[in-house]
């Protein structure tokens, strides 16, 4: 499986660049999204007024829908293209019973079907994983029916946080 990151903005770079690894094939009941990852740290600095807009680093990429995965996977490489490192490192267990130490991303912006949260990311792999708390904190449903993400019906105009 690969990434195909589609466009990566950085201050250093008078336009865009695009990286094509070829991705994946749409297999049936997969769910996959187009989504924005932003260095979080550079849109609270725009934020701010202390970082120019047109220098926060973001790339957009195809992504699967993971929900089984409660932890969001970003490859180092997408990373690297927004200037997002390691934060620390923790335990993962995959899906066929193996346990790992990955690292983990500093705070990362992800912007999906107009919705956002800021999160932090299991670095490995080489194709980006929504999980769980992504979706959760998004507020977005998986219509595996259309194979796609729809906004929660109670909450059509934006996520709603249970406190």
């Amino acid at each position: 499986m690969s990434v195909r990151l589609i466009r990566t903005s950085h201050p250093k770079e008078p336009f865009p660049r695009q990286l094509f690894l070829e991705p994946p094939g749409n297999r049936v009941g997969e769910v996959r999204v187009k989504v924005t990852i932003t260095n979080a740290t550079d849109a609270v600095l725009a934020d701010e007024g202390r970082l120019p807009e047109d220098q926060v680093r973001c790339c957009e990429v195809d992504a699967l829908v993971d929900t089984g995965a409660v932890s969001s996977v970003v490859p180092r490489a997408v990373l690297e293209a927004i200037g997002v490192h390691s934060r620390t490192t923790r335990e993962a267990t995959f899906a066929d019973g193996r346990s790992e130490i990955v690292d983990v991303s500093n705070p990362i912006l992800v912007l999906v079907e107009g919705r956002d949260v800021i999160e932090e990311a299991l670095i490995f792999g080489d194709e980006v994983l929504l999980g769980q708390t992504v979706l959760e904190r998004t507020d977005l449903l998986v219509d595996c029916a259309n194979n796609r993400l729809v906004p929660n019906p109670s909450h059509p105009n934006g996520p709603s946080y249970r406190v």
